[in-house]
């Protein structure tokens, strides 16, 4: 008699919880105080189910998606089916509005690979395809997971093998498949073509830094060209005397001493030459026709 007295009591206890995760959720905005009642309350009820509408079954079904939401609001849609399995173990043993709910939300935040083979082991259960959502459930899947994964053929097979669906129906589903296969492939081909394109864009982008450093580099040619026929009419007679004066004045004489004077002049007037040759314009001989 003990379990059946506990079981009235525990549902009760999970009801009073869903009640504070409901309005913490949605009034008050604690998203985090709203999952912790979600997960007493799925940890008060265990495994334990009993009859009536407000069966712990029910009532553990309601707390997961109050908990789905908490999360999704937190930005931990990630934890989301590892949760969600932690209370049912198994992917068969989901319910429905569970499975519906890890479906919407993990097609919208574009990772519909999650739920490829958590909706498939639910579907090939026997015990789910007696369900009446078991339709609605199989059409969801075909549309937000396996149609944008590109799963086309598992679809088509999946289709045809379903007992739900009457012959105007599978027609209905086959042709969104073979749509939605022909976009997938239209797709497939602009962005191949899209790649082929930028391949010579790229390739004439280079081209043309080439082309410039090309140039560059032949202005750069034709100035060291310049220079070096510049240096060549330079005076080398006299830099070479006006560095060996030098080197005697600093050296070997004392510029204080008066016999070093002389030198020394003779040198400013040395350096004054060698700067006006070097700098002064180069004037070629005109030619003569």
């Amino acid at each position: 008699s003990e379990p059946l007295a506990w079981a009235p009591a525990s549902s009760q206890v999970a009801s009073l919880l869903l009640e504070e995760a409901a309005d913490l959720l949605v009034l008050h905005r604690d998203f985090a105080a709203a999952l912790e009642r979600c997960e007493a309350g799925c940890d008060s009820l265990g495994t334990g189910t009993g009859p009536g509408p407000e069966s712990s079954a029910e009532v553990k079904c309601s707390l997961c998606v109050v908990g789905i939401q908490a999360l999704a609001e937190m930005n931990r849609w990630r934890e989301v089916l590892s949760w969600v399995l932690w209370y049912y173990h198994t992917p068969e043993h989901l319910p429905p509005k569970v499975l519906e709910l890890c479906i919407l939300l993990y097609s919208k935040v574009r990772e519909p690979q999650v739920m490829l083979e958590v909706g498939s082991s639910w579907l090939r259960d026997q015990t789910n395809k007696s369900l009446p959502e078991y339709g609605s459930l199989l059409e969801l899947y075909l549309l937000h997971v396996l149609l944008p994964l590109g799963r086309f053929e598992g679809a088509e097979q999946l289709v045809r093998g379903c007992d739900v669906f009457d012959s105007e129906q599978q027609l209905a589903f086959l042709g969104t498949i073979c749509e939605r296969q022909c976009q997938w492939t239209q797709r497939e081909e602009m962005r191949s073509a899209a790649e082929e394109q930028q391949d010579p864009a790229t390739e004439t982008v280079l081209g043309a830094l080439s082309q410039k450093l090309l140039t560059l580099m032949t202005l750069l040619r034709r100035a060291l060209r310049s220079m070096s026929s510049h240096f060549y009419l330079l005076p080398y007679k006299k830099m070479l005397l006006a560095t060996f004066l030098l080197y005697l004045v600093v050296v070997r004489l004392d510029p204080a001493s008066p016999t070093s004077l002389p030198f020394i002049y003779k040198l400013v007037q040395l350096f004054r030459q060698a700067w006006a040759a070097v700098f002064a314009p180069i004037r070629r001989p005109p030619i003569q026709d």
